[in-house]
């Protein structure tokens, strides 16, 4: 007899009211690519997204499972004591329970530590058969050869944002307020090329994205990719890192397999903010030359900027908006910095006294500021920070830095008011 199995894509209120009006929210693909693993010989699966979807607490379930990143551990938590206090069994994997997990333990039956493509078929095996442990690890980096394509059929009231996949998996480099060497093998791994576009292939929408941490942390597996890719005329977006960007040649192949827009962790425009954060690879001096050169192969620059380093004071907001528009980025997705657990920046603010509150609710990054600044209060940082997305998504900067870039004006145009829609 099959067991039934809901996977859930937490999102508390909050981040939902922040981010339901954006138009370029494509579906978390961990639980999509989780489901691909399921044998539905022995579960049946329902996949629930909060970003549209509300959970159905009134029916009745066997087994729950529920990815947690840090702002939504608080409201899994009460996911999971609702339901287990209906004696149904959760599980909980993901970031936030692989950086805390004695935390998580108290909070759940089992836990998934780390990397799942060994773990969680494991897992399911051993709890269908009625003796699952309550704790299992990743040891090993996981092969990425073979895995099987994301459920994207159990993706719901997703027309146009259903087309997420990934290629590689981590980041060569190390942000002191990035939590990806805490979560993953410290192995950079790609997955077979081949694999990749077949599983693209399956994407029924003529847009995706890759869901990548680093899409060129091996320049010539990108290269490679793009050759294969080209042929789909698919257009789509991956996150990279600027210093990868300087190669025109790498550029144009990109642009050719349908390349619409990078995501590009910018963060400041301040060489010494970087290097507080140990970021020193973004070489601000270059940072127009590489932006104009994005531009020139008819790319769009969608940049990442983060206010709260300590090396910011109330100055920077004023700054960073005229800087935004002179280099005519396309957009922003701005930021306040948080410190994740298990990040460095996390141990040095701690260690310092500057933690403002423990309720993980507060490290969004988005609505709330987390720890206290050096050069100004926290109410100035947020104050701040939604003043500069007030101004950056004004008509009047939209259309300033949409006549200086000149590329992909129309969809450009429908992201940023995506984006104005949301403050």
């Amino acid at each position: 007899m099959r067991k039934r199995l809901l996977l859930i894509t937490p999102e508390n209120r909050e981040i939902h009211a922040y981010r339901k009006k954006q138009f370029n929210n494509f579906v978390q693909i961990t639980m999509p690519y989780l489901a691909g693993f399921v044998d539905e010989r022995k579960y049946d699966i329902t996949l629930i997204d909060e970003y549209n979807q509300t959970i159905p607490y009134g029916r009745k379930f066997d087994l729950v499972a529920i990815t947690v990143n840090t702002p939504n551990a608080s409201h899994c938590y009460r996911i999971s004591r609702r339901f287990r206090q209906g004696a149904v069994k959760v599980v909980m994997g993901g970031p936030h329970v692989t950086l805390v997990p004695d935390e998580a333990e108290q909070n759940c039956d089992y836990l998934i530590v780390g990397e799942a493509e060994e773990t969680w078929p494991q897992f399911l095996e051993a709890f269908y058969d009625g003796n699952a442990q309550r704790r299992y690890t990743c040891g090993e980096p996981p092969s990425l050869q073979g895995l099987p394509v994301a459920r994207r059929d159990l993706i719901k009231r997703r027309m146009y944002t259903k087309g997420a996949v990934f290629a590689s998996r981590g980041c060569p480099y190390n942000c002191s307020y990035c939590n990806l060497k805490q979560i993953y093998c410290p192995s950079f791994r790609m997955r077979p090329i081949q694999e990749v576009i077949e599983d693209i292939k399956t994407i029924e929408q003529d847009y995706f994205v890759f869901w990548d941490d680093n899409f060129f942390g091996d320049i010539e597996y990108a290269r490679q990719l793009m050759h294969e890719l080209k042929p789909l005329r698919k257009k789509w977006a991956a996150q990279v890192t600027i210093d990868r960007c300087q190669d025109e040649e790498l550029l144009n192949l990109v642009r050719e397999a349908g390349c619409l827009y990078l995501f590009i962790g910018l963060e400041s425009f301040s060489a010494e903010s970087l290097a507080s954060v140990n970021k020193e690879i973004n070489n601000v001096v270059s940072y127009r030359q590489t932006i104009q050169l994005i531009h020139r192969c008819g790319i769009s620059v969608w940049a990442g900027i983060m206010f709260g380093f300590d090396t910011d004071d109330q100055d920077v907001f004023k700054d960073t908006l005229t800087v935004c528009e002179r280099l005519g980025i396309d957009g922003v997705t701005p930021s306040i910095l948080t410190p994740l657990p298990g990040t460095p920046i996390f141990d040095e603010l701690k260690n310092e006294g500057r933690l403002l509150c423990s309720d993980w609710t507060n490290y969004n990054g988005k609505t709330r500021v987390a720890f206290q600044p050096k050069n100004m209060t926290a109410e100035e940082l947020y104050n701040g920070y939604m003043g500069f997305r007030k101004h950056l998504y004004s008509f009047r900067s939209i259309m300033k830095r949409l006549s200086i870039s000149r590329t992909n004006v129309m969809h450009n145009l429908m992201m940023n008011l995506g984006y104005k829609l949301s403050l």
